[in-house]
This record gives C-alpha cells, structure tokens and sequence, in this order.
C-alpha cells in the first residue's frame, strides 16, 4: 500500500484528469477515477456546479453533489473569458485525460474540440459522455436518464407486469454510462503507455441503455418474435415480498418439491421472479401463506436463491454493506458530517481512497501555483480579471 519513502500508493497514481462535466453520467465517472488515485479537479464556473444545490439537501448540502464529487479538486474558472481559457489550455497540456460530457459540439465551440486538444498535449485522451454519442441522427438532442430508459425499451420491459412502462427510480443508465466512460478511458491510458498515442472516447446513454435489453433485443432480430427476458414481479409473503430466482433446472427443481410437498419438480429454470405457468401461482400460493423470514430460511437451506425486497432504510442498516464499508461517514464543510457510499472496485494492492467534498474553487489556487507554476501575482491578475474565482 506504500510507496518510495513510505508514501501510499493507488492503482492511478500520477494520472490527472480535468473533469468539464454537470449532473451524473460525467461527474460519476470522475468519482470512479479519483477512488482509483486519479488527481481529478473539477472545473467550474464561478459560484459553483448547478448541481450544489440540487435536491435532495441536508443540512443546505446537496447529496446528489456530495455523492458524485467527493475526492476532487475544485476550481472555478470563467471559460466564457480569454483568460480563463488560457488557464484551461495549460492545464490541458499538463494533464493526461479531459472529461466532459457537454452535448456534442460545444467544446469545439469553446475552443477545445479534439483537434485544439491534441495541438495542447498530442497524448490528452478525450472521454465524451453524452447523450446519444458523437455521430447519428440523435445526436444534438439533449438527453438525462430516463430518455435512455424510454429510448432504448428498457422502461417497457421493466413495466410489463405492471401493463404500462416504468423507469427505474434510480438513474441507472446514468451510472453504466459512467462505468462505460471510466472503462474506455483505462483502456486509453493503456493503449498510450504502450504507443504515447492519446484519443478519443465516445459514450453515452442511449448505448448503454441498449446493453441493458441486449438478449431480447437480439432475440427479436434473430426470431422476429419478442421474448428473451420479461418484467420480474416478486412474489408477496404475509409480511412482506421476496424474490425468488431459480435459474437453473436443479434450482427449479428443488423450489417445486419444495412447493408441491415433495413431489418431482419440473425442472424448466425460473429465472429471476418471472414465470408464466401454472408454477407461478403455486409459488405465488406458497409464499403467501409464509412469512418472509420463513420464505428466506427455508429456500437458503435448499440452495434456492431468495432475498427479501428491502426499503431503504433496512439497507442502510445492513450490517453486510458497512463491514465491506459500501456506506461510509465522513466530514463535510456545508452539512458537517454526510453519508457516501464507498468504494465498490475493491483492490487488493492498491485499494483506493475517498477524498472530501470540496468547496466551490477551494482548490483554484493551489492548482495554478503547484501544477503550473503561477506566481501570487500572477493568480491575483487573473482574479481581478474575473478569469478564477
């Protein structure tokens, strides 16, 4: 865990990552690199990310930034002046991956399209989350979460056993797409340590949306009928609902002797809670006569995977998640102390970290002066000129 001289060392040591991005696609991504060691700092505008102050709040700190940003450098730059472009290129040309996940086009109307980053810094790999991606006919369109959802059928098959289409209450298409964006630009820096060779990474929503319906939506091309994977209804115990998930022929089995008091199963795999046979409403009568911790116990003891369907608040008093240290407390300079979740890419040798959330532009001048050598007057002129803030 420690390096030369006894300092701690992460997997992305020495990779500094300039973050333009709003919102969670993006700025997700940035948090996954700064757990890995990444030096993200995130520009802003001056007074802050829009997102500071999106709901829900505690205490007048927004969750959603403090989630999304904990580990990051803050600095607050006016990119609509010329001098706050002239410190975006030297950070450019001092850095090894830009972030950004405006709609496409706008970094090129800034000044700072692929062409005028690889004039700053030929090795710069750009990683662009947006929308629907950097080419197609959807491109220019704005998009968030539930577009994708909508767009790529997701929200139908998630609705069908309600019989009308459902988002999913998270943004989860927000965060694949981050995980997508955090992935290519690994592999980036790969392919650069081995060639010096930066480039550009493209994702976005609606791609990674369609990874989520990827069997039935080959399934149709390949039968033309519609299948493969269905909505999972979970089934009601008396006190509560469980899912039940036998998903191979020997699990099945085992759930039907259970159900029909000892009889031969049928074997035909359950897979999640879907089912649409008569099995189903045998499982569906057993279950309602058990209570969920019964269900649970029983099915545990035959090999059958069950859980119990949580609220929120019984996950966030699992013991399981807070001894792997997926729910973790830490001090925060608007709320006092906030809640975030932990890091999920456990390494062994390198095991990652999480940083504070930082003030708006906590961390201008401490950037401008260690990592491109700005004198004190030097910053002061640009703050009088209202190019940091």
């Amino acid at each position: 865990r420690r390096g030369a001289g006894g300092a701690v060392s992460f997997a992305l040591d020495g990779v500094r990552v300039l973050e333009l991005a709003r919102f969670q696609a993006g700025p997700r991504g940035g948090m996954l690199l700064s757990d890995l060691g990444a030096e993200v700092i995130k520009i802003e505008p001056p007074g802050g990310e829009e997102t500071r102050k999106m709901p829900p709040l505690v205490r007048g700190q927004s969750v959603y930034f403090t989630v999304y940003n904990r580990g990051k450098k803050s600095v607050c730059l006016d990119l609509r002046s010329s001098r706050g472009k002239e410190v975006l290129a030297a950070l450019v040309a001092k850095s090894d991956i830009v972030l950004e996940n405006f709609r496409p086009g706008v970094m090129r109307v800034m000044g700072f399209g692929y062409e005028r980053l690889r004039e700053l810094n030929p090795a710069i790999i750009l990683v662009s989350v947006s929308g629907f991606g950097q080419y197609g006919p959807y491109t220019e369109r704005p998009a968030f979460d539930s577009l994708g959802q909508a767009m790529s059928g997701l929200m139908h098959l998630t609705g069908q056993a309600a019989g009308m289409p459902i988002g999913t209450a998270s943004s989860v298409v927000d965060r694949y797409t981050a995980l997508h964006a955090t992935i290519g630009a690994l592999a980036a820096l790969r392919h650069r340590d081995r060639t010096g060779e930066g480039q550009v990474v493209d994702v976005c929503l609606l791609d990674s949306a369609l990874t989520m319906v990827e069997i039935p939506t080959s399934y149709y091309l390949a039968t033309g009928a519609e299948g493969g994977e269905a909505g999972r209804p979970p089934y009601r115990a008396k006190d509560g609902w469980v899912v039940i998930s036998a998903a191979t022929r020997d699990m099945a089995a085992r759930l039907m002797r259970l159900v029909d008091g000892g009889a031969e199963g049928d074997s035909t795999p359950m897979a999640g809670s879907a089912g649409t046979d008569a099995r189903r409403a045998r499982v569906e009568a057993w279950c309602a006569a058990r209570s969920v911790q019964e269900i649970c116990a029983t099915l545990l003891d035959a090999g059958v995977p069950v859980a119990p369907v949580r609220t929120i608040p019984e996950v966030a008093q699992d013991p399981h998640l807070w001894e792997r240290e997926m729910l973790v407390k830490m001090d925060d300079p608007v709320a006092g102390e906030m809640y975030v979740p932990g890091i999920a890419i456990k390494l062994s040798r390198t095991p990652g970290r999480l940083g504070p959330v930082p003030e708006p532009g906590q961390h201008t001048d401490a950037v401008l002066s260690e990592v491109l050598g700005y004198d004190r007057a030097a910053i002061e002129a640009l703050r009088a000129a209202g190019a940091i803030a």
